[in-house]
């Protein structure tokens, strides 16, 4: 009985997978392509092979009987979304990127991947890991390249790799290990961007993080100019207006400090950009808006080649840019969400409230899965909203011990929680378990994402 009944599991399983790739040919339509830069009208984007531990939640719920949300799990894993290359040899990691690439053309789709493999990704945090030399991440870059070859195709190159820069990680005391990474990157901008279907982007972080002359500084470094343009939010929860915003300013600031026509006083001064940060205030939306005034009283005109951007939606649903704390939205933005934790029955004090606010960028609580991927944005600069992380699978163990974590545990604990503190300190409070580490599916947050998707799936 007990083989007969994994016999089934397996066949129900092989008969998922079989379904979400049958009717990913179907079910995306064609999305205009309102911002091509390449005279194409059209782009459908990839479906990528669900991840095995969904189809075996969506099984299991199935067999719950839990109908609706097997439903919404399978809606889930049908929007187009990212595939990662994170690492293998050469030779590996070049089969799946022709894997991808065959997928893609049976759907007659664009694949869009994420290449995560930089020395020293993710200042060695949850995802840390990467090719362990220049030599080495070259070869990797160059087989991908030569998987790629005149295909089109969108790569979303190295989150964090501009954001997290080895210095800012506190290991790089000379500098040698940053001036590698721009290095690394430079190599991978030249390479495929020599490829006549492939579009490349650099990473930008995302409104909480860098002030605008900082990334917009880093991003010319890196070759920005030789790029199709950045992306923001990369497997964040921040909201998209103020990310269109934030975008818009990083764009104006590029060309602020590069071009001599307005004046070479400015030439090379990044650091004299407005940003989130001055003379706006990055809490107050309404404040913003001293931002788009300084551009617009500091540029002569609308940039004459501005640079583009792309958008991760995939879990910003339900974050809000509210125009005033004193919208009812404003409280459900991270950080602001946490401060209910402050609240009964949690009571948890301003030190834990700071930490948890810090740590927000790891399996938040309360998001829902965002717009669905499109090129077809309303925006002349933002080339597409698209799903970069893979919804449903973790950020990481979340933990304590990794600093995006605390509790205090005598002021509210649940049975079941732990009780010693080594055990506290690789427990999620905010899940109520030890997280998945990353890249692993998270059911939990799956299903939760799926649920308060906006718009509904």
């Amino acid at each position: 009985m007990f083989q007969l009944a994994r016999a089934l599991r397996s066949v129900t399983i092989a008969f998922l997978s079989g379904a979400v790739m049958i009717l990913a040919g179907v079910a995306a339509p064609a999305i205009a392509k309102g911002n091509d830069r390449d005279g194409q009208s059209h782009v459908r984007f990839h479906v990528r092979s669900p991840n095995p531990a969904a189809l075996q939640q969506i099984y299991e719920l199935i067999r719950q009987r839990q109908y609706k949300n097997a439903e919404l799990l399978l809606k889930l894993v049908l929007v187009p979304q990212a595939t990662w290359l994170v690492g293998g040899s050469p030779q590996e990691v070049a089969q799946v990127a022709r894997r991808t690439l065959l997928e893609a053309k049976l759907q007659h789709a664009t694949p869009v991947f994420v290449l995560y493999n930089i020395p020293g990704r993710d200042c060695g945090s949850y995802s840390g890991g990467g090719a362990q030399t220049t030599a080495a991440y070259v070869a990797w870059i160059d087989a991908i390249a030569g998987a790629l070859r005149d295909r089109e195709a969108m790569v979303i190159l190295e989150p964090d790799a501009l954001a997290n820069l080895p210095v800012d990680c506190g290991y790089d005391p000379t500098g040698a290990l940053t001036v590698d990474r721009y290095t690394q990157l430079r190599h991978a901008i030249d390479t495929l961007g020599a490829l006549p279907g492939t579009r490349v982007y650099l990473d930008a972080g995302h409104s909480r993080w860098h002030a605008v002359g900082t990334i917009a500084s880093r991003l010319v470094q890196a070759g920005v100019a030789d790029t199709s343009g950045f992306f923001l939010n990369a497997s964040n929860y921040q909201p998209t207006p103020a990310q269109v915003q934030y975008g818009t300013w990083i764009s104006n600031c590029i060309a602020f400090a590069s071009d001599p026509s307005d004046g070479g006083w400015r030439l090379g001064h990044y650091d004299y950009c407005a940003s989130q940060y001055y003379p706006a205030n990055a809490d107050d939306y309404s404040t913003w808006s001293l931002t788009d005034e300084w551009y617009a009283n500091n540029l002569s005109g609308p940039p004459q080649n501005p640079t583009h951007f792309i958008i991760d939606t995939s879990r910003n649903g339900q974050a809000h840019a509210a125009n005033s704390p004193n919208d009812p939205t404003y409280e459900t933005e991270s950080p602001g969400r946490m401060t209910l934790y402050a609240q009964a029955p949690y009571n948890q004090p301003s030190n834990v409230i700071s930490t948890l606010a810090a740590g927000s960028w790891c399996n938040l609580p309360g998001a829902g899965a965002g717009a669905r991927p499109t090129a077809s944005t309303g925006n002349a600069l933002v080339d597409a909203y698209l799903w970069i992380k893979i919804v449903g699978e973790s950020d990481g163990s979340c933990d304590a011990a990794g600093g995006v974590r605390a509790w205090d545990y005598g002021s509210y604990s649940e049975p079941g929680w732990p009780t010693i503190f080594l055990e506290q300190q690789t427990f999620d409070p905010l899940w109520g378990r030890k997280d998945p580490s990353a890249g692993a599916w998270f059911p939990e947050q799956a299903l939760e994402l799926a649920k308060k998707a906006v718009p509904r799936l």
